[in-house]
């Protein structure tokens, strides 16, 4: 996954490139496949037409969130913190059940 979030501009576009391009090799394949379940009059590549059509849909949805979701793959690597500042969560203002002190 990280190595994902590095990829380069060039490089997410090549791969954009690549995804629409099997998208629309899908969606030819799902209308070779209706067109022969027409002429054969067969409901079973109907079906698997729907279903080839269907992974397509699924696959540009995917693409799409990726793409151009907010922590996508051109996502900025975060912020360098503060020198001097420590990171973490600190449990001093967390009460556990076993400190409470019974008055």
């Amino acid at each position: 996954m990280t190595a994902l979030l590095a990829l380069s501009a060039p490089a997410t576009t090549v791969l954009a490139l690549v995804m629409v391009a099997a998208v629309v090799t899908l969606v030819a394949w799902a209308l070779q496949l209706m067109q022969a379940a027409n002429d054969r009059q067969e409901f079973s590549l109907m079906l698997a037409g729907c279903m080839v059509c269907s992974a397509a849909v699924g696959l540009a949805t995917v693409m799409l969130l990726t793409l151009t979701a907010p922590s996508g793959l051109q996502a900025q690597a975060p912020a360098p913190q503060p020198t001097g500042i420590e990171s973490g969560i600190s449990l001093d203002a967390i009460l556990l059940p076993w400190d409470e002190t019974t008055s």
